[in-house]
């Protein structure tokens, strides 16, 4: 029995990820992430996401696996891919 995501997640699963499509452009006011505990997968979120509690509550995480030692050359997070996708959609409904 598998887990049906509600269809705004799956949308904005999409839309990271087409945004990601072009791995060296990432457009002005956005920044590329690195998401996954063990295979990592690159999403391009707008800059202004910093700013939020949730998503500095993820960063703080990160800085106490990795540091400032990112292995994938670029801010990497470290939490499930479905988490990540369920927060920025949030923050993207706001």
């Amino acid at each position: 029995m598998g887990i049906r995501l509600p269809s705004v997640i799956l949308h904005a699963k999409q839309v990271l990820k087409l945004q990601s499509r072009n791995q060296t452009d990432v457009p002005k006011g956005h920044i590329a992430v690195y998401v996954g505990e063990i295979q990592k997968t690159r999403f391009v979120v707008p800059i202004s996401y910093l700013n939020h509690p949730s998503f500095l509550d993820l960063l703080n995480r990160a800085e106490e696996e990795f540091g400032f030692n990112h292995p994938m050359g670029g801010l990497t997070i470290p939490c499930h891919e479905d988490a990540f996708i369920d927060l920025t959609s949030r923050l993207n409904a706001c």
